[in-house]
């Protein structure tokens, strides 16, 4: 009967290679096919053997190699092949990833999947930037929110904004694009002006940058500073 492969679902973490989990750096070496994203950091492909294939099915907004259901695909294909398969993803693999659609479609077609998490950008990227998402003297609450919407999806003005407006601190990731439209929707709903706002553009990387205001300069401060994407955008607490 013919081997078949397995698929691990792994998690790169925010940018920083050093933040990898051992567990996902064991199977990186172990692996002999890695499926990776755009926001990989090009250190960890070292780890792996010489003979590992490498295939880079990176996404960005509005630009993708490849569909998501070429990914799939290609993920099927290697494992019915025997082949040990990295899927390696930024962050943490379910959080505002596709992970768990590759893990759903993989189960489908009877392979087997191990998901190993990262460390999320929504927590170590403000972390890094001296940055508590909680505290116990001033807010003990958070709320992590995509930035964007999926194509064909309500805009973003259908968000439940009045109950992000009661939280001591919100996280937007993927949203330097729609930063305008976040900071509108923010004040529409009753978020005061002089609320804390800190982009990090790059985070847990030497070339990370930190942009700080508030809900009224912020915009400004953002297209001044050039900001782009990669980033999270933390509206809250500061250092």
């Amino acid at each position: 009967m013919k081997k078949i492969g397995q698929v691990f679902l792994i998690g790169a973490g925010p940018g920083d290679p050093e933040l990898i989990t051992l567990k996902a750096l064991k199977i990186l070496r172990q692996a002999e096919v890695i499926l990776y994203d755009a926001l990989i950091n090009s250190d960890l492909l070292n780890e792996c053997f010489s003979q590992c294939e490498k295939v880079f099915v990176g996404k960005r907004s509005g630009c993708h190699i490849l569909p998501q259901t070429e990914i799939n695909q290609l993920l099927l294909q290697y494992a019915k092949q025997g082949k040990i398969v990295a899927r390696l993803k930024g962050g943490d693999p379910f959080l505002f990833g596709r992970g768990g659609e590759e893990v759903a479609f993989l189960h489908q077609h009877k392979i087997k999947v191990t998901v190993i998490p990262g460390l999320s950008s929504a927590i170590a990227v403000p972390t890094v930037a001296g940055i508590s998402l909680t505290h116990r003297d001033f807010g003990s609450d958070v709320v992590i929110v995509s930035g964007h919407k999926k194509a064909g999806a309500e805009d973003l003005k259908n968000l439940p904004w009045e109950a992000y407006v009661k939280i001591t601190t919100i996280v937007f990731l993927m949203g330097v694009k729609n930063l305008a439209k976040i900071v509108k929707n923010l004040l529409d709903f009753g978020k005061s002006k002089t609320t804390p706002v800190t982009i990090i553009q790059n985070g847990t990387l030497p070339n990370q940058k930190i942009v700080k205001g508030t809900l009224s300069t912020i915009v400004v401060f953002a297209r001044k500073n050039k900001l782009k994407s990669p980033a999270v955008i933390v509206v809250g607490l500061k250092k």
